[in-house]
This record gives C-alpha cells, sequence and structure tokens, in this order.
C-alpha cells in the first residue's frame, strides 16, 4: 500500500511515455507550510481539496474547509466502488484501495444546513468591519472612533443593534467628539448605518451575536484518532462574497490570537483550506493584504497550514504566493493574454524538471491530473512531477438532507450553538438607563436641564435639542447620556483594564 507513516499519499506522477513514475506525498511535518490548488473549473480541485483533507484527517489533524457547491459534504459518507474510481486506483497502484467516511461537524452562518457560527462586533473588530462594509477611510476612521469609546466606557459590542446605538450618540455629538478624536462628520455616521442595513438585510445579524464560535471546537480529534472535519456550508454564503471572505479571514485571525507557539510539530494542528480565495483578495486595500500576508507567515508557528484553493495563481498576490510551499495545478486555459501569463506564472513557481516543459503541460493535463510540488528533505521544493491524483475513499458529491440532518444531530457541538444568547449588552444597558433618566425627568419637573442628563466624560456638557427617535425606536441622546453618567461613576474602575488588539483588529476574548 502506498500510505507511509507521516505522510499523505497524493497519487501517482507519470514518465514522459505514460508509464508510472513513482508514488507523490504530502510530508506531514511540512503542513504547516501552507499550500495552494489551482486549475480552472472542472479540472478536479474539489477532490484535490477532499483528498487532502483525507488525508490530514487520517493522521488525526482537524481540518476547516467551505463547501462552495455542496459537493464536498460527501465527506462525511462512506465512499462506494465506482468504474472510474476504481480504474484510477488501479492505473497508480494503490492497493488496497478502501473506502471510509470521515468525522464531520457542518456549520452555517445561516444556521439551515448546519451548526450556527457567530461572532460578536467587538471580536470582529474596526479594521475587518470596514473591510465588510467597504467603508472609506473616513468611515473606517469613525469605527475606530467606536471602538475605543466602547472599551474605555464598558460598552459591549455583541451584535449590530449595539453598534448601531453608539453610532446615533457620536451623530448626534460630532462636534463635541471631534474635539477630543479628530473629525467625525456626521455623513460618515450615516453611511455606516446605511452599510450597517445592507448587513441586516444581507444576513449579517444572523453572524454577530453569541454564543460566538469557540476556536477549540473546530480543533477536535473523534474517538478513532481521526481529526475532525469542519464543513461550512457556502453555497448561500456566496451570494454575499464580501461576507464570506471576512468571516474566513476572522476565523485565520482568530486563530492566530488565541493559539500558542508551537514551533514546527510533527504534524499541524489544524489545516485550513480557504476555496475560492480570490474573494480574500479583490479589492482589497493595501494595508490588508500586507496584514494577510503576515498572518500567514507567522501562523504557521501555530501549527496552523492554510491553503488556497482557486482558479487562477495570479489571483494571490505575490507575497503571499511567496509563502506557499506546497503545491497542485491542475490544467489551466490560455486563450486570454490573462491566461497565457497566469500559465508562464504557474509554470515557473515550479522547480523545473527536466523531462517537460511546464507551460506545455500544463494546457494539457487531464481532469484529476495536476503537477504537483512539495516539500521534502530540509523544507527544499521537489521537482514538480505529473501526477494522476489519488481517488478520494469518501464519497464523490452530496451527501443527502437526511444524512445531512442526522450528522448534525449527532455531532459533537449540538445544542452549543444553535439557540441565539441575548445577554445583556450596549444596547440593553442604554435603553434601560435611558427609562430611568426619563422617569427622573418626570419626577423632578422644576429641576431644570440638569436633572437626568449627561454627557461622555471630558466632553462636557450636552445641548439641549429634542431627542430624536432612531431606528431601533428608542430616543438615542436620552439613553447615551442615562449610560454615560453610569459610566461617570465606574470609569475609575476601568483605568487598569488591558484590552489587546490583534494583528487584524479583533477584540481578544
Amino acid at each position: 500500500m502506498p500510505q507511509q507513516d507521516g505522510q499523505i499519499f497524493v497519487g501517482a506522477s507519470r514518465n514522459p511515455d505514460g508509464s508510472i513514475n513513482k508514488d507523490e506525498y504530502l510530508a506531514l511535518k511540512f503542513g504547516n507550510r501552507h499550500g495552494l490548488v489551482t486549475g480552472a473549473t472542472g479540472t478536479g480541485k474539489t477532490v484535490t481539496l477532499q483528498v487532502l483533507a483525507e488525508g490530514f484527517s487520517k493522521a488525526g489533524v482537524s481540518v476547516f474547509c467551505a463547501d462552495i457547491k455542496g459537493d464536498l459534504s460527501g465527506i462525511a459518507a462512506k465512499g462506494e466502488p465506482k468504474d472510474f474510481l476504481l480504474k484510477r486506483a488501479e492505473e497508480i497502484g494503490l492497493k488496497p484501495y478502501e473506502f471510509d467516511q470521515f468525522p464531520v461537524i457542518f456549520w452555517d452562518l445561516y444556521g439551515e444546513k448546519g451548526h450556527r457560527v457567530r461572532t460578536t462586533i467587538a471580536e470582529m473588530g474596526p479594521l475587518l468591519l470596514a473591510r465588510l462594509m467597504d467603508a472609506s477611510e473616513a468611515q473606517e476612521g469613525v469605527l475606530n472612533i467606536a471602538f475605543k469609546i466602547a472599551d474605555d466606557n464598558g460598552l459591549a459590542l455583541l451584535d449590530l443593534k449595539d453598534l448601531q446605538a453608539l453610532l446615533n450618540y457620536m451623530g448626534d455629538h460630532a462636534s463635541e467628539l471631534s474635539s477630543q478624536f479628530g473629525l467625525i462628520s456626521k455623513s460618515s455616521v450615516g453611511a455606516i448605518q446605511r452599510a450597517l442595513l445592507v448587513l441586516e438585510q444581507q444576513g449579517a445579524e444572523n453572524f454577530f451575536g453569541e454564543p460566538a464560535l469557540q476556536i477549540s471546537d473546530i480543533m477536535r480529534v473523534s474517538n478513532d484518532g481521526y481529526g475532525q472535519i469542519s464543513v461550512l456550508a457556502a453555497d448561500k454564503l456566496m451570494m454575499n462574497p464580501r461576507l464570506y471572505a471576512t468571516f474566513l479571514l476572522w476565523l485565520l485571525s482568530e486563530l492566530f490570537e488565541e493559539l500558542p507557539e508551537v514551533g514546527d510539530p510533527e504534524k499541524p494542528k489544524l489545516v485550513f483550506f480557504f476555496d475560492e480565495a480570490h474573494l480574500l483578495f479583490n479589492d482589497a486595500p493595501k494595508v490588508l493584504i500586507e496584514r494577510i500576508e503576515q498572518v500567514v507567515r507567522l501562523i504557521r508557528s501555530k501549527g496552523v497550514g492554510v491553503y488556497f484553493v482557486t482558479q487562477n495563481p495570479l489571483d494571490v498576490p505575490e507575497t503571499v504566493l511567496a509563502q506557499l510551499g506546497n503545491r497542485v495545478q491542475h490544467a489551466l486555459r490560455a486563450y486570454s493574454p490573462r491566461e497565457q501569463k497566469a500559465v508562464q506564472t504557474a509554470a515557473e513557481t515550479f522547480r523545473p524538471n527536466p523531462a517537460f516543459n511546464c507551460a506545455e503541460v500544463i494546457t494539457t493535463l487531464g481532469t484529476g491530473e495536476a503537477l504537483v510540488s512539495m516539500l521534502e528533505g530540509k523544507g527544499a521544493p521537489s521537482i514538480v512531477e505529473r501526477t494522476l491524483i489519488r481517488p478520494p475513499s469518501a464519497r464523490i458529491g452530496p451527501v443527502t438532507d437526511a444524512e445531512r440532518r442526522a450528522i448534525i444531530n449527532a455531532s459533537p457541538v449540538a445544542g452549543l450553538y444553535d439557540e441565539t444568547v441575548d445577554r445583556e449588552s450596549a444596547f440593553e444597558i442604554l435603553t434601560a438607563r435611558a427609562r430611568k433618566a426619563a422617569e427622573q425627568d418626570a419626577a423632578k419637573p422644576d429641576s431644570g436641564s440638569a436633572g437626568g442628563r449627561w454627557t461622555l466624560p471630558g466632553f462636557g456638557g450636552d445641548d439641549d435639542k429634542p431627542a430624536s427617535r432612531g431606528r431601533s425606536g428608542y430616543q438615542r441622546e436620552t439613553i447615551v447620556e442615562a449610560a454615560m453618567k453610569s459610566m461617570a461613576r465606574t470609569v475609575a474602575t476601568q483605568v487598569g483594564r488591558a484590552l489587546v488588539r490583534g494583528i487584524l483588529g479583533s477584540l481578544k476574548r
């Protein structure tokens, strides 16, 4: 049998005459050196992803991957002998060819095809939130100020309505706040509020809230020693590609923040497959791409491998591409100038094989065939080989709805994330204190404007404009006034508080 300890059998390379050359492996000790799987539509990228995920799982490595078309869900079901699978197994000398099924946890931001996935507004942080809203530089600055105010005054930002409440105050008191933090224009605040409304209509309210996803729940190992495979249902999520990319980038940043340094272990702790990777980089500002590159480079020492799956190697910036040691290149088409450039770029990234011309072979590869170069020895890339990818052990194609439901019900995280928890946070605190302030004002009709009115500490007195009613149905000015009056009494206890923001702006728990 080709499988060897410490390695994942990827397939068998061929000689120029079509005969089998040798077996090709991915060494587990280099699994955290990241990777790239590219190729045109229909060339076999998803099956390659499945083969790699199965190999890591068998080795006890947890896996997280997105299921764009629903096909990857079949990894939870045992494979069946089919003619084309048996033929490929025979061609590459895979004996015995055994079928298997793998422990899977299904996740879904919308809670329809898996367990709910959530994070809080605070944990997302201003940088990623600005990316999600396609915010301008001025709007991103307003978001940073909002997070600063929330941190300094103990306001928990958990869901969209919490952030909306704080933005309402900032819009009403832009001039006072500008004297402390720099220019805050009402137009920028209004633009952010409109963007939040768009996010809500796109379903982002399902993503923000509690209980927030615990990283430990995507790093489980089953009782039989297989690494748990977390499969994110992304077919509906892909209708909002910016939310998809931002979510996966947030997850990557959380892994970076929470996991300890482990150096170069014998095998990774987690492997992260980022399908449709071009969505991460499309229209991304330079600062965000620089930080992605930094996280990809540094997360290796946390024992996490990141594998980008995309159609074109040009989809990945060169600075990130340089960090990807394990390469699987399926066929590319070369009809347009950009496609021809992509072929040449892909060919130049491989360690040359004198037996063939990479650029010519890339355009003639068959389905399920790829150019493969993995790290070997002391971490140097192997000579590229034309390789027949092995057939997977699990089912190719989706599970049925009944099968999916049974797996969800039997999941080790069943019941942990399926019900929303709406604990007391900024919105609830502000609303409750607004009522109390209103009652105090009503009880003291001769007290003038001083009774029950307050401002943020250090921002001076409030004006006498009548309170306006926001979208959420509460009086904005009175709410924030009441909350800050209470905060002023407790601000001394907040001085020693150390809130450390991570490299991508997400807030540590």
